[in-house]
């Protein structure tokens, strides 16, 4: 049901252990495309302040590869954390999953699978026939 109403087919637990790692291999998502052009992202950077405090620290077949700048490289937390941006806000989202990205083992989240409805009745319904059969069966 959960996945019907919020259109998610995960759901978030846990909480941040503050271990910085999300902050360090950042793909970024604008629109319908992960950012993989230099000149686009410095047009980005004039439009949007999300954009001012990212730096490219490299770029692979996905796309560019961002790390935060507002992040402490020694104590490894946020300089801005009570003024972060929506998307550090909502970290993880299905999204990154959707993208082929994956949590660290470290991470204190963790995206549990939300079990559609139908899925849980067949299954409760299944085992009742089981039962029922076995029952027959004596």
């Amino acid at each position: 049901m959960w996945a019907n109403v919020f259109r998610k087919h995960y759901w978030r637990t846990g909480k941040c252990k503050g271990c910085g790692q999300c902050c360090t291999h950042i793909y970024v998502k604008h629109f319908k495309h992960v950012l993989n052009d230099e000149k686009e992202f410095e047009k980005l950077q004039g439009l949007f302040s999300f954009y001012s405090g990212l730096k490219i620290i490299g770029k692979d077949e996905l796309g560019l590869i961002f790390e935060c700048k507002h992040l402490d490289a020694e104590t490894k937390r946020c300089k801005i954390h009570f003024w972060r941006p929506p998307i550090c806000r909502r970290y993880p989202q299905e999204e990154l999953f959707a993208m082929g990205g994956t949590l660290s083992d470290d991470c204190g989240f963790k995206m549990e699978p939300i079990i559609p409805f139908k899925d849980v009745l067949n299954k409760i319904q299944k085992k009742e026939e089981r039962k029922i059969k076995k029952i027959i069966r004596s």
